[in-house]
């Protein structure tokens, strides 16, 4: 018996990452899965996977900048499955940079889809949730505690996401809805190869040390571990871990180690992430 069995999740920005491993591991323990993405290719060839392996799956290409496509995200969803028993809102993306080089279009665009995108697909999928009494997980960042230079935008959204969930928590405990934030540290993603436009660059390079970086498959197994014990909160990674700590326990160091790090971050003119 698979903890999911009986159940369907939606997962949005299912197409890599983060979210095409939480919907293969979803799926590995049960769960009927709608994929949910702009790239068709790919959630074809997910849903393939997932159907070869025996599980069952719906790829569903949508847009969460886009009001109406999460709507008939869902109504798929329950036309073929019945029901959603578990909404992830997961699609999102970074945008980098100096602030005084980034326009307000940018944090725009940022908080679109990090943040509007969750809420079009919590709207979409709550009367479902409601039906069912079933989970919305928000995926969130330790850039929600503990911002890095020159992620202003990201940190703003994510702190955004973060409040959102804190609020929602309270206002649908009544209707038997569980909220789960799901705040991961550096896992392997599409997220550091994407420009500020949102475009994924294929051949660019993983910028951080492999020892630093958690396998998609590992953070998916941390997740929907989270999900099936209806947790508030599942920080994922040991770094992630000690920098909410900080975050929560010692503000003071953080704010040192922030100005420290300005002070020795050398400017580089010609470099638009800078």
């Amino acid at each position: 018996m698979g903890r999911f069995d009986g159940k369907v999740a939606l997962v949005t920005g299912a197409s890599a990452g983060i979210g095409a491993a939480l919907v293969r591991e979803l799926a590995r323990q049960g769960a009927a899965t709608v994929v949910v993405a702009r790239r068709v290719g790919r959630l074809q060839d997910l849903e393939a996977e997932i159907a070869a392996a025996g599980g069952r799956a719906l790829a569903v290409a949508a847009d969460v900048t886009c009001d109406g496509d999460l709507e008939r995200a869902v109504a798929l969803a329950v036309e073929r499955f019945g029901r959603i028993d578990i909404a992830v809102a997961n699609a999102g993306f970074g945008v980098a940079g100096r602030v005084q080089r980034l326009t307000v279009d940018d944090f725009r665009r940022q908080l679109e889809v990090n943040l509007f995108g969750v809420l079009r697909t919590f709207y979409a999928a709550l009367p479902e949730l409601e039906r069912t009494h079933g989970v919305f997980a928000v995926m969130g960042s330790v850039a929600g505690y503990l911002p890095g230079p020159g992620t202003v935008p990201y940190a703003t959204s994510k702190f955004a996401v973060r409040g959102l969930a804190e609020s929602l928590r309270a206002e649908l405990a009544p209707s038997g809805v569980d909220v789960v934030l799901l705040t991961p540290g550096f896992v392997e993603s599409d997220i550091r190869r994407t420009d500020n436009a949102g475009r994924l660059h294929e051949d660019a390079r993983e910028p951080l040390p492999g020892w630093l970086v958690m396998p998609a498959a590992t953070a998916a197994r941390k997740m929907a571990r989270a999900i099936s014990r209806r947790r508030r909160e599942a920080v994922i990674t040991a770094h992630g871990k000690l920098a909410v700590w900080l975050a929560r326990h010692a503000p003071w160091l953080v704010a040192a180690l922030a100005r420290r790090t300005r002070r020795r971050r050398k400017p580089v003119p010609d470099d638009p992430t800078v």
